[in-house]
């Protein structure tokens, strides 16, 4: 009778082994869930955040921006074969003109940022958008705080780019 109790007890060990394992290896190959490649412009957008706001009718980059944009330089930095391009877009209000100033403008602060951080500035290029690119098409404030943005876009060197 004891062999076969020492039988159970070694059986329910190893599951209880294999199960821990299983989860282990699971986290370690699955970083929040998801296949993200580190490196990538999945990985920039996602785990890094590539986006930065601006007030209305600014270029001005507040202590939010400017703590993502540390976080996107440090990314850079370990990856140093990547280049982005900085995508300066506003809200549907002003003149195409005037939003594609504003646009260049905020796209300029951030690639001055992103170097004043430690980016070769040869590795940032930027656009803008102006109004022409919204990533909300409702007018209303919410949806016009959302263009109004300074996007960090991959264009090259990195993983599976």
């Amino acid at each position: 009778m004891s062999r076969k109790l020492l039988g159970v007890k070694h059986i329910g060990v190893l599951f209880a082994l294999m199960f821990v394992a299983a989860c282990a290896s699971s986290e370690a190959t699955n970083t929040g869930g998801s296949d993200i490649v580190p490196g990538s412009a999945a990985d920039l957008e996602q785990n890094i955040g590539n986006r930065v706001y601006f007030a209305l009718d600014s270029y001005s980059l507040d202590s939010a921006a400017r703590a993502q944009l540390q976080r996107q330089a440090q990314w850079m930095q370990q990856w140093p074969s990547t280049t982005v391009r900085i995508e300066g877009n506003c809200d549907e209000r002003g003149t195409r003109e005037y939003n594609l100033a504003l646009g260049d403008r905020r796209a300029s602060a951030v690639r001055d940022y992103l170097v004043s951080q430690g980016v070769d500035g040869s590795r940032v290029e930027t656009i803008s958008f102006g109004k022409d690119a919204p990533t909300c098409g409702e007018s209303t404030e919410g949806c016009w705080a959302q263009n109004r943005n300074g996007t960090t876009a991959l264009t090259g060197g990195g993983v599976g780019s």
